[in-house]
């Protein structure tokens, strides 16, 4: 899953696919280097983010789903955590719905259950935190396991398909590092609820492990993250830089034992 931040603002590209002209051209850049699924989103989730006015959210992403349907692609997932938004964006052609708020809006699961499939993401955050390290877990693979199976059933009885449910652990999402560490490590008890997605991309955590700290900078500890997630079996990794991950993994793929 390729990431298109159609924002002035997000943490490591803000500003470089506001225009959507260019977040057209880079979501087929990003299909032409090997993406599956192009996520497109118009609100920033970075830490200390400010809420976005859902009819601004509609101006910048719709009309660049419909460039991309037109030109004859559907492989478009929609970045929101709006039922009104994800709502459009099905109408327009997109195909998924990555919820990133944990189903805070309590409509979204119906509206998603229209599409092909839905992402939904482990938050306790309240909003968009400036911090991301300060939320307490008694055990965070055992709790944020316990509460995504929880919003599998939500999302399930909201009228979506079990089987197009697809959870995410919401890496730097109210997690340090140890924990982000500890649910990289667990995709194989994530999968026992659902299919696993794993968003590591140019994250702090990886910055504090590789000693990097310009997010812009962080794609080659990025794809050492997804090589960790392709050993384990993880179904499917967000990333910004499609081209660098596909190659990796087509290496680690055609030489693994």
């Amino acid at each position: 899953m390729g990431i298109v931040n159609i924002t002035p603002d997000s943490f490591s590209d803000g500003g470089l696919f506001h225009d959507p002209d260019v977040a057209f051209r880079h979501a087929i850049t990003m299909f032409d280097d090997g993406a599956d699924i192009v996520d497109l989103g118009g609100e920033s989730t970075r830490p200390g983010a400010s809420a976005l006015d859902v009819a601004e959210e509609l101006r910048r992403t719709i009309p660049v789903i419909e460039r991309l349907v037109t030109a004859g692609t559907r492989a478009i997932s929609i970045d929101t955590r709006h039922a009104v938004v994800a709502g459009a964006a099905l109408d327009a052609g997109a195909a998924w719905v990555n919820d990133v708020s944990g189903l805070a809006d309590p409509a979204l699961a119906g509206v998603a259950s229209r599409g092909d499939g839905l992402v939904v993401m482990h938050n306790r955050l309240a909003g968009f935190a400036p911090v991301e390290d300060d939320v307490h877990y008694d055990d965070v693979v055992t709790d944020v396991c316990t509460e995504l199976s929880r919003l599998v059933n939500v999302a399930v009885a909201g009228g979506v398909a079990r089987e197009r449910v697809v959870i995410d652990p919401g890496l730097g999402f109210g997690k340090t590092v140890a924990g982000n560490i500890a649910l990289m490590r667990s995709v194989g008890r994530l999968q026992t609820i659902a299919p696993v997605l794993l968003g590591p991309s140019r994250k702090r955590f990886l910055g504090a492990i590789a000693g990097i700290d310009a997010a812009a900078d962080r794609d080659a500890a990025t794809i050492g993250a997804c090589l960790v997630a392709a050993e384990q079996g993880c179904d499917i990794v967000r990333v910004h830089d499609a081209r660098g991950v596909r190659q990796a993994l087509a290496v680690f793929a055609a030489c693994r034992p």
